[in-house]
């Protein structure tokens, strides 16, 4: 099985994108919360992979941050979520919010989600609730940078972006700092939290 796809980028749109590697494109389905961090066409990208398998096809699913390919995981193991609504899921919130979400119960945040009907939102509430409390740590907004959904988003569109992992990290650390000695990744969006380390990365 792919675990992990890294090349360059041939082509992309929001659903979807080709990775060439050593020659051969791979296609690749990804969520919005994924197309919206990737580079321009023709830039290295590295992707977490799930592969889907059944008897008449084999796709590739990827995710820039490990925590989307997580809860990717947890979704499609809900009875009537197959890898296309988990995608879509996705795609509709924050790999944050869907946690805290899912965390508290909170089954009408979810039906504001295209595609989830009331009947899907109670079971994904039902059968995720405790291992989405597990993913994340905590029922809350975690804290601690290397756990936290936000800061591993930030942290892995830097390094498509092609910084040095150990750069962007003492980047995003600083970026936190300068808000805030006890600010977390959660106080600031995704976009946010990039836009100010590109700004310090820059100079």
């Amino acid at each position: 099985m792919i675990a992990s796809i890294h090349g360059i980028i041939a082509s992309k749109t929001p659903e979807s994108l080709i990775v060439e590697v050593g020659g051969i494109g791979y296609h690749v389905f990804i969520p919005l919360t994924t197309f919206y961090r990737l580079p321009e066409v023709k830039a290295p990208i590295t992707l977490h992979i799930h592969t889907y398998v059944r008897e008449d096809a084999l796709q590739l699913y990827g995710f820039l941050s490990l925590s989307e390919k997580q809860l990717f995981l947890l979704l499609i193991s809900v009875s009537g979520v197959g890898p296309k609504l988990a995608r879509n899921i996705l795609s509709g919130m924050e790999v944050i919010d869907l946690l805290s979400a899912l965390t508290k119960g909170s089954a009408e945040q979810l039906r504001s989600i295209p595609g989830i009907g009331p009947k899907m939102a109670a079971r994904l509430v039902l059968e995720l609730k405790e291992k989405a409390a597990s993913l994340s740590g905590t029922n809350a907004a975690l804290s601690q940078e290397g756990d936290n959904p936000l800061y591993e988003d930030a942290l892995s569109a830097l390094i498509n972006l092609g910084y040095k992992e150990q750069e962007a990290r003492r980047t995003l650390n600083r970026v936190l700092h300068d808000a805030s000695p006890t600010a977390s990744p959660s106080s600031f969006g995704v976009e946010e939290l990039i836009k100010h380390a590109l700004q310090i990365l820059v100079n």
